[in-house]
């Protein structure tokens, strides 16, 4: 019997509408022409590869896309991650970043006291340990790619291999 048959939770919880729309018809999946900086993430648990590229301009998220392969989490997960960070500010994208590591790593997290709009629909994850990390992989590469933007060491905390990438 699967893991999945001996969880009582309901799987719609998991795989909403939303996840599965932007795992389906993915935004901002194709390479950004005038990338500013590029970082990849590969979730070795299960082989989800994400590559982030963003092009920064006045502090501001003015382009960003990704690319790569993985289950419909990783893939969705950032997907609505491109959808959200799209021509806001980096301190805005840093703070949008944190709130949902947090809210797919933090039991407890109240998810109605921030504002995270549709990235609300990736907090059913949380109810299923193993699929955590697909869903964090894009999030741990725009950490790393947002570092790079603003000169920072760029440094990853978790267990996920993430690295900066050439913008070729």
């Amino acid at each position: 019997m699967s893991l999945e048959a001996q969880n009582p939770v309901q799987f719609d919880d998991l795989y909403r509408d939303l996840i599965l729309d932007h795992y389906r018809r993915p935004r901002h999946k194709e390479p950004l022409a005038d990338a500013t900086v590029a970082a990849e993430g590969l979730n070795p648990s299960c082989g989800d590869e994400i590559r982030v590229e963003l092009r920064v301009e006045d502090g501001k998220v003015a382009g960003i896309a990704f690319g790569g392969l993985g289950c419909s989490i990783s893939q969705a997960s950032a997907s609505m991650m491109t959808e959200e960070a799209e021509q806001r500010t980096v301190a805005d994208v840093d703070t949008l970043s944190q709130q949902v590591q947090e809210m797919l790593t933090h039991e407890g997290f109240d998810v109605d006291a921030v504002e995270i709009g549709d990235l609300e629909a990736l907090s059913g994850v949380a109810k299923f340990p193993v699929r955590i990390k697909c869903a964090l992989l894009a999030w741990k590469v725009l950490d790393i790619a947002l570092a790079e933007a603003r000169g920072e060491q760029a440094t990853s905390d978790s267990d996920i291999p993430v690295r900066i990438a050439s913008t070729n």
